[in-house]
Protein backbone atom coordinates (compact mmCIF):
# COMPACT_ATOMS: atom_id res chain seq x y z
CA UNK A 1 0.00 0.00 0.00
CA UNK A 2 3.05 2.10 0.80
CA UNK A 3 4.66 1.67 -2.77
CA UNK A 4 0.99 2.48 -4.49
CA UNK A 5 0.76 5.73 -2.22
CA UNK A 6 4.38 6.65 -2.80
CA UNK A 7 3.60 6.11 -6.66
CA UNK A 8 0.92 8.43 -6.59
CA UNK A 9 2.74 11.49 -4.71
CA UNK A 10 5.87 10.95 -7.10
CA UNK A 11 3.14 10.95 -10.40
CA UNK A 12 1.38 14.26 -8.66
CA UNK A 13 4.52 16.10 -8.01
CA UNK A 14 5.88 15.32 -11.36
CA UNK A 15 2.31 16.55 -12.78
CA UNK A 16 2.48 19.67 -10.87
CA UNK A 17 6.11 20.48 -11.10
CA UNK A 18 5.48 20.30 -15.36
CA UNK A 19 2.13 22.52 -14.39
CA UNK A 20 3.89 25.51 -12.65
CA UNK A 21 7.75 25.36 -12.38
CA UNK A 22 8.46 23.36 -15.54
CA UNK A 23 5.40 25.05 -17.69
CA UNK A 24 5.84 24.03 -21.34
CA UNK A 25 5.14 27.87 -22.64
CA UNK A 26 6.82 30.00 -19.44
CA UNK A 27 9.33 28.02 -18.24
CA UNK A 28 10.76 25.94 -22.00
CA UNK A 29 9.16 28.05 -24.55
CA UNK A 30 7.86 25.27 -26.22
CA UNK A 31 5.08 26.21 -28.47
CA UNK A 32 4.76 29.65 -27.97
CA UNK A 33 3.47 30.32 -31.67
CA UNK A 34 0.82 27.70 -31.22
CA UNK A 35 -0.58 29.18 -27.55
CA UNK A 36 -0.59 32.36 -29.70
CA UNK A 37 -2.58 31.53 -32.38
CA UNK A 38 -4.77 29.53 -30.21
CA UNK A 39 -5.37 32.93 -27.98
CA UNK A 40 -6.44 34.90 -31.40
CA UNK A 41 -8.51 31.89 -32.66
CA UNK A 42 -12.16 31.87 -31.49
CA UNK A 43 -12.87 28.71 -33.57
CA UNK A 44 -10.91 26.70 -31.32
CA UNK A 45 -12.28 25.49 -27.87
CA UNK A 46 -9.55 25.87 -25.04
CA UNK A 47 -10.67 23.17 -22.96
CA UNK A 48 -11.23 20.61 -26.02
CA UNK A 49 -7.51 21.34 -27.28
CA UNK A 50 -5.97 20.85 -24.03
CA UNK A 51 -7.63 17.66 -22.94
CA UNK A 52 -6.48 16.15 -26.77
CA UNK A 53 -3.27 17.66 -26.09
CA UNK A 54 -3.14 15.75 -22.95
CA UNK A 55 -4.29 12.61 -24.18
CA UNK A 56 -1.77 12.56 -26.81
CA UNK A 57 0.93 13.30 -24.53
CA UNK A 58 -0.01 10.29 -21.66
CA UNK A 59 0.27 8.32 -25.03
CA UNK A 60 3.38 9.55 -26.59
CA UNK A 61 5.72 10.33 -23.76
CA UNK A 62 5.38 6.25 -23.01
CA UNK A 63 5.76 5.54 -26.48
CA UNK A 64 8.57 8.02 -27.05
CA UNK A 65 10.16 6.52 -23.56
CA UNK A 66 10.38 3.05 -25.31
CA UNK A 67 11.20 4.12 -28.46
CA UNK A 68 14.33 5.84 -27.52
CA UNK A 69 15.88 2.85 -25.24
CA UNK A 70 15.38 0.73 -28.61
CA UNK A 71 17.45 3.03 -30.16
CA UNK A 72 20.09 3.64 -27.79
CA UNK A 73 22.75 0.44 -28.67
CA UNK A 74 22.73 2.54 -32.33
CA UNK A 75 25.43 5.44 -33.11
CA UNK A 76 23.32 7.72 -35.37
CA UNK A 77 20.41 7.73 -32.49
CA UNK A 78 20.56 11.05 -32.03
CA UNK A 79 19.73 11.99 -35.86
CA UNK A 80 16.85 9.69 -35.75
CA UNK A 81 15.43 10.44 -32.97
CA UNK A 82 13.36 13.17 -34.31
CA UNK A 83 11.96 11.42 -36.63
CA UNK A 84 11.09 8.37 -33.77
CA UNK A 85 9.35 10.66 -31.44
CA UNK A 86 7.26 12.18 -34.39
CA UNK A 87 6.16 8.49 -35.15
CA UNK A 88 5.15 8.28 -31.42
CA UNK A 89 2.94 11.16 -32.06
CA UNK A 90 1.20 9.58 -35.51
CA UNK A 91 0.41 7.11 -33.30
CA UNK A 92 -0.66 8.45 -30.54
CA UNK A 93 -2.63 10.62 -32.88
CA UNK A 94 -4.60 7.48 -34.50
CA UNK A 95 -5.53 6.27 -30.69
CA UNK A 96 -6.63 9.51 -30.10
CA UNK A 97 -8.62 9.91 -32.80
CA UNK A 98 -9.72 6.41 -32.80
CA UNK A 99 -11.58 6.74 -28.96
CA UNK A 100 -12.74 10.44 -30.08
CA UNK A 101 -14.92 8.43 -33.22
CA UNK A 102 -15.82 5.71 -30.81
CA UNK A 103 -17.02 8.06 -27.51
CA UNK A 104 -17.75 11.29 -29.40
CA UNK A 105 -20.00 10.06 -32.28
CA UNK A 106 -22.40 13.42 -32.61
CA UNK A 107 -19.90 15.80 -32.01
CA UNK A 108 -16.68 14.34 -33.54
CA UNK A 109 -16.50 16.58 -36.32
CA UNK A 110 -15.48 19.55 -34.05
CA UNK A 111 -12.87 17.71 -31.91
CA UNK A 112 -11.14 15.69 -34.92
CA UNK A 113 -10.96 19.39 -36.46
CA UNK A 114 -8.51 20.07 -33.39
CA UNK A 115 -6.70 17.16 -33.09
CA UNK A 116 -3.92 17.38 -35.49
CA UNK A 117 -3.32 20.96 -33.87
CA UNK A 118 -2.86 19.31 -30.68
CA UNK A 119 -0.70 16.69 -31.55
CA UNK A 120 2.30 18.06 -33.87
CA UNK A 121 3.64 20.62 -31.97
CA UNK A 122 6.92 21.43 -29.94
CA UNK A 123 5.06 21.02 -26.96
CA UNK A 124 4.23 17.50 -27.88
CA UNK A 125 7.82 16.88 -28.91
CA UNK A 126 9.55 18.72 -25.92
CA UNK A 127 7.55 16.70 -23.49
CA UNK A 128 8.69 13.39 -25.68
CA UNK A 129 12.64 14.67 -25.64
CA UNK A 130 12.13 15.91 -21.62
CA UNK A 131 10.61 12.57 -20.68
CA UNK A 132 12.63 10.26 -22.49
CA UNK A 133 16.34 11.40 -22.13
CA UNK A 134 15.77 13.02 -18.77
CA UNK A 135 16.03 9.67 -17.14
CA UNK A 136 12.20 9.50 -15.76
CA UNK A 137 10.73 6.54 -14.04
CA UNK A 138 7.37 5.25 -15.78
CA UNK A 139 5.33 7.27 -13.06
CA UNK A 140 7.22 10.58 -13.18
CA UNK A 141 7.21 10.21 -17.26
CA UNK A 142 3.29 9.93 -16.74
CA UNK A 143 2.82 12.80 -14.58
CA UNK A 144 5.33 14.95 -16.20
CA UNK A 145 2.96 14.52 -19.54
CA UNK A 146 -0.38 15.31 -17.74
CA UNK A 147 1.05 18.01 -16.31
CA UNK A 148 2.22 19.61 -19.14
CA UNK A 149 -1.01 19.13 -21.01
CA UNK A 150 -2.74 20.96 -18.38
CA UNK A 151 -0.18 23.49 -17.85
CA UNK A 152 -0.10 24.33 -21.24
CA UNK A 153 -3.80 24.87 -20.98
CA UNK A 154 -3.31 27.48 -17.98
CA UNK A 155 -1.09 28.85 -19.85
CA UNK A 156 -3.53 29.76 -23.11
CA UNK A 157 -6.05 30.65 -20.30
CA UNK A 158 -3.71 32.79 -18.66
CA UNK A 159 -2.92 34.60 -21.94
CA UNK A 160 -6.47 34.71 -23.34
CA UNK A 161 -7.93 36.33 -20.16
CA UNK A 162 -5.11 39.31 -20.72
CA UNK A 163 -6.08 40.04 -23.93
CA UNK A 164 -8.71 42.71 -22.35
CA UNK A 165 -5.84 43.91 -20.59
CA UNK A 166 -3.70 44.36 -23.59
CA UNK A 167 -5.89 46.10 -25.69
CA UNK A 168 -5.99 48.56 -23.43
CA UNK A 169 -4.99 52.31 -24.76
CA UNK A 170 -2.77 53.03 -22.36
CA UNK A 171 -0.51 50.42 -25.06
CA UNK A 172 1.54 52.45 -27.53
CA UNK A 173 -0.18 52.06 -30.53
CA UNK A 174 3.35 50.40 -32.24
CA UNK A 175 3.04 47.35 -29.45
CA UNK A 176 -0.89 46.39 -30.09
CA UNK A 177 -1.56 42.92 -30.99
CA UNK A 178 1.26 40.51 -31.63
CA UNK A 179 4.07 42.62 -29.85
CA UNK A 180 2.57 43.13 -26.71
CA UNK A 181 1.29 39.55 -26.35
CA UNK A 182 4.75 38.24 -26.54
CA UNK A 183 6.32 41.20 -24.02
CA UNK A 184 3.82 39.68 -21.78
CA UNK A 185 4.46 35.96 -22.45
CA UNK A 186 7.85 37.02 -21.33
CA UNK A 187 7.21 38.63 -18.10
CA UNK A 188 5.36 35.67 -17.20
CA UNK A 189 8.20 33.15 -18.55
CA UNK A 190 10.68 35.11 -16.23
CA UNK A 191 8.40 35.19 -13.14
CA UNK A 192 7.80 31.36 -13.75
CA UNK A 193 11.34 30.32 -14.40
CA UNK A 194 12.18 31.97 -11.23
CA UNK A 195 10.00 29.01 -9.47
CA UNK A 196 12.48 26.47 -10.70
CA UNK A 197 15.32 28.04 -8.56
CA UNK A 198 17.46 29.68 -11.23
CA UNK A 199 19.34 33.24 -10.72
CA UNK A 200 19.96 35.77 -12.79
CA UNK A 201 23.68 35.76 -13.58
CA UNK A 202 25.49 39.03 -12.62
Amino acid sequence: MSEVLRACAVFFLYAAAAMFAENAVFSRALGVSRLVKLVDDSTVDTLVFGGLMCAVQLISAPLAKVANSLIQPFEFRSAIRPLVFILCSAVAFAVVLGLVLLIFKSAAKDIVAVLPMATFNSAVLGVMLLTATQGFSWVQTMGFALGSGVGYTLAVVVVTESQRKLRSRAVPAAFKGLPITLIYISILTLAIYAFTGHRLAI
